[in-house]
């Protein structure tokens, strides 16, 4: 899995489609994440011995509807490797900038 916590990405397809955010959380055996304001579920919590009340939770989405998103061009961009002296660093397939 090339989308990993803390990254910006954006989601491409889905009712969020076109939202963008961080990842929060990885998932890679499931081959999901959860992304800040995308996906966001009600849910009815009660309270012992007072109100229940109603909590918003962001849900985890399949990490195949985002992509990383490129503030440089302002749209999503495919992960990719390269050696930068003895260590792999991600880049941008779109415009080569480093992740």
């Amino acid at each position: 899995m090339k989308i990993k916590k803390g990254d910006n990405v954006i989601v491409m397809t889905g009712r969020d489609k076109g939202k963008t955010g961080t990842v929060t959380k990885a998932i890679p055996a499931d081959n999901r994440v959860v992304v800040d304001g995308v996906n966001v579920r009600t849910k009815n919590v009660k309270h012992p011995g007072g109100k229940g009340t109603q909590v918003t939770l962001p849900m985890p989405i399949d990490v195949s509807n985002v992509m990383i998103y490129d503030a440089k061009s302002k749209k999503g961009t495919r992960v990719g490797r390269k050696l930068v002296g003895e260590k792999f660093v991600r880049i941008s397939k779109r415009t080569g900038n480093e992740i």
